[in-house]
């Protein structure tokens, strides 16, 4: 039975509204365990979408998308349609569990997609557990048909919640820095996609040097480097409408600048003479504070999601290391040992591990640790990896990866926990420092 919400959600500007939510949650036990180190992919069948006229297609195109997520996540096993037995015609009917069964499906996603009376696309779905013989769940959408790829997306973390017990990561963007020309004189821009490589586009003309891109974790915005006129200067930048603001004028060198927890604050390093040091500034006074006072290196500062702690690297040691200290600043422990020098520190979401990049033995490598240090574990590794940047959800990152030679480039990869679900995601030209937004609203 469809249960209707008290009030309708805006999504954003794209006018997407959730009319109908959960349903029927039923007594099932399919479930996947992401706690392990290598999980075994779910088997789930994915039918086609009901859909008539100008729809069919949309609706094919929404459960392709809606494969690629689920696949991509490395959790699931879509099955080959060659395989089905049952043809869905009617998703309001209780499938053949029996057909899906013998083509050992544990999960099945039916569902359609019609216009409406407005002239707005309604798209349904429903998940059903093969084994336990009921409906997990149900949702319906309405929005304009320009935005089907948004509304696969956030079918998809539905499905992945329902099953996984953990919130999922389709329906958000990454920011990045596109490249392009020569090697040696290479034009970079601001660009931004959909988390899978769709829609992608270009937020500043290239005419000057960008650098660090990092979004909000409340807001569709972004705080970046630009070297406008020749000088290093941080800006902020609102997606939606493209309106950028000067952070401001700050002496000498500015290193990544990051938000705080509550988008209120950025930290950032600047140098001044031959060592840099930590600062925050407040955004609506714009005051700085000065949070580490070394004659060091510090740089590349991350807050922890509660944010009571900051983690950075510093060369106070001799090499770079990962340090951590108060948010207030004060003093810093080190918290990395390993055989290795170790940069670009960023807090998990989920404030339980902290990505870093590390090179040793001549190798460019992706691990996380715990903020205490311990239980540092390799992801990635390869001839040049940097820059991770955690999903919202906290269970995969995305970093990226230069190939050598005159011809090579960076291009950007995510890999899972596990570290055995690595993939090259698809963009327009070369790519480097990815940044993840937060969940769509």
């Amino acid at each position: 039975m469809w249960k209707y919400p008290k009030s309708l959600l805006q999504l954003l500007s794209l006018c997407l509204i959730i009319i109908v939510s959960m349903s029927g949650i039923g007594r099932s036990q399919v479930t996947v365990d992401i706690t392990k180190g290598n999980v075994e992919p779910l088997p789930i069948a994915i039918a086609d979408f009901q859909g008539e006229g100008a729809q069919r297609q949309l609706a094919d195109d929404i459960v392709s998308v809606i494969s690629a997520n689920l696949k991509n996540s490395g959790l699931f096993r879509p099955i080959e349609k060659a395989a089905f037995i049952q043809n869905i015609t009617d998703p309001d009917v209780v499938p053949r569990f029996e057909d899906w069964r013998l083509i050992n499906a544990q999960a099945l996603v039916t569902g359609r997609v019609v216009r409406a009376n407005d002239g707005r696309l309604r798209a349904e779905y429903r998940l059903w557990d093969v084994f336990g013989g009921d409906q997990m769940s149900g949702q319906q959408f309405f929005t304009t048909p320009k935005n089907w790829r948004r509304v696969a997306h956030i079918i998809s973390d539905a499905i992945y919640e329902r099953l996984t017990g953990e919130k999922g990561y389709f329906d958000t963007r990454i920011v990045y820095v596109d490249e392009t020309g020569p090697k040696n004189k290479r034009v970079k821009r601001l660009a931004i996609m959909d988390q899978d490589g769709a829609n992608g586009r270009t937020l500043t003309r290239g005419s000057d040097l960008v650098l660090t891109p990092r979004f909000s974790p409340t807001r569709q915005e972004v705080t970046y480097m630009s070297y406008e006129g020749g000088l290093p200067r941080v800006y902020l930048l609102q997606i939606e409408t493209g309106q950028r603001e000067l952070v401001g004028n700050f002496p000498g060198m500015t290193f990544a600048p990051r938000f705080s927890p509550d988008g209120l604050k950025i930290v950032m390093s600047l140098q001044k003479g031959g060592n840099a040091n930590i600062y925050s500034m407040d955004l609506r006074s714009r005051q700085t504070t000065r949070l580490t006072n070394t004659a060091a290196i510090d740089t590349a500062p991350s807050y922890a999601p509660d944010g009571d702690r900051i983690v950075f690297e510093s060369d106070r040691g001799g090499r770079q290391q990962l340090y951590v200290m108060s948010a207030g600043g004060g003093n810093a422990q080190r918290i990395s040992f390993g055989v290795g020098s170790y940069s670009t520190p960023v807090w998990s979401p989920r404030g339980d591990l902290i990505a870093f990049t590390k090179l040793s033995g001549g190798k460019f490598l992706i691990g996380v640790m715990k903020p205490d240090g311990s239980k540092e574990r390799i992801l990635a590794e390869g001839f040049h990896n940097e820059g991770p940047t955690w999903a919202p959800n906290g269970r995969v990152l995305m970093f990226f990866r230069e190939t050598p030679g005159a011809s090579g480039g960076p291009k950007l990869y995510s890999v899972d926990l596990t570290g055995y679900n690595e993939r090259l995601i698809p963009t327009r030209s070369f790519a480097s420092d990815p940044a993840w937004s937060p969940m769509l609203e």
